[in-house]
């Protein structure tokens, strides 16, 4: 049922995008050099890699880390780059990997490649096992300012918690969360 739930919401909400898509595609190639997506490495179920896309929002060559290890992020981003984040467009590009089945609408975030602390935890509770998603749990109860272990708790209780109306509330929330913009790191 959850796999039917991504296809539909992702086939509606890439028919309701593809303008908005478009024009961020756009923005991003006339504002700094380089293509318009970044294909990141990140951690799938079973801690198996796969590339996600997303919108580029750092320059070419930023290091491949979390957004608070940089020592002045700001320095990386684009023109767009704090925009783009801000406004999670640069998460619209994500809808391909709901598509191909790499990811859910809901569920952890998908882990760096490199960050071995998170992958460990979440490997120790279990919640390795759960698709990853575009939002979840965590996403809606702090988003990049919970530390890991608060972040792994939250995932915990979506893994004991998840249910169809579980997702629908949690898909909600995170549209609220992203019109407030709450809890974005630039």
């Amino acid at each position: 049922m959850k796999r039917v739930f991504d296809l539909l919401l992702a086939l509606a909400a890439a028919v309701v995008l593809v303008v908005p898509v478009l024009l961020v595609w756009v923005m991003v190639r006339l504002t700094s050099p380089g293509p318009a997506l970044y294909w990141s490495d990140r951690v799938g179920r079973h801690n198996k890699i796969f590339k996600m896309p997303k919108f580029r929002s750092m320059r070419v060559g930023t290091p491949a880390v979390a957004t608070h290890l940089l020592a002045d992020p700001k320095v990386h981003l684009t023109l767009i780059g704090s925009f783009l984040r801000k406004s999670s467009l640069d998460e619209l590009p994500q809808l391909w990997s709901i598509l191909v089945g790499d990811m859910s609408f809901v569920g952890p975030r998908p882990a760096l490649f490199n960050q071995h602390d998170l992958i460990a935890l979440r490997t120790q509770q279990g919640v390795h096992e759960l698709v990853p998603g575009l939002t979840g749990w965590a996403q809606v109860n702090g988003r990049d300012e919970l530390p890991i272990p608060d972040k792994v708790k939250l995932d915990v209780e979506y893994l004991q918690r998840r249910s169809l109306w579980f997702d629908v509330r949690i898909v909600w929330l995170t549209f609220v969360k992203v019109l407030q913009r709450d809890g974005v790191s630039h």
